[in-house]
């Protein structure tokens, strides 16, 4: 797995490339409706940030500043840490822990292109027991 390029790990379909002006609770309700833990922020197809949940909780509840009005230029981080999608798994694993991330945006030709997160690192086998370790735990709740 940590041989593998980041090509092959990385997050496409749910990589949402948002506009600076981007209202924080906009982009909550899209990153909660494709399960996302991260979104870039992208203004003329060049990454100027990323927005995770962690700074939605950080930078945003814990301030008191209001979600509708907040836009993700002024919360989120900028000019994050990169990795190309020819780099190892293994190399953007470290770099993210160095770094104390878990989300790393991919870049190809100076635009990008998908995000790779440290959760990329679970075993496929592993994620399917999780995901039915909590479909049977909310059955036993009645959810």
């Amino acid at each position: 797995m940590l041989e593998r390029s980041v090509k092959e790990v990385m997050e496409r379909k749910n990589a949402l490339r948002l506009a600076p002006e981007t209202t924080v609770r906009a982009a909550a309700e899209l990153m909660a409706k494709g399960k996302m833990g991260a979104v870039m922020v992208v203004e003329h197809e060049r990454l100027v940030g990323i927005f995770t949940e962690r700074d939605a909780l950080f930078r945003v509840i814990a301030s008191g500043l209001d979600a509708s009005t907040t836009r993700l230029a002024d919360v989120m981080t900028a000019r994050p840490k990169t990795v190309g999608p020819n780099d190892s798994y293994g190399y953007a694993l470290v770099l993210m822990q160095e770094g104390g991330f878990r989300h790393a945006p991919v870049i190809e030709n100076d635009k990008p292109i998908g995000i790779v997160s440290s959760r990329n690192a679970m075993d496929p086998e592993l994620e399917d027991f999780v995901s039915e370790a909590n479909r049977r735990k909310h059955i036993r709740m009645g959810h």
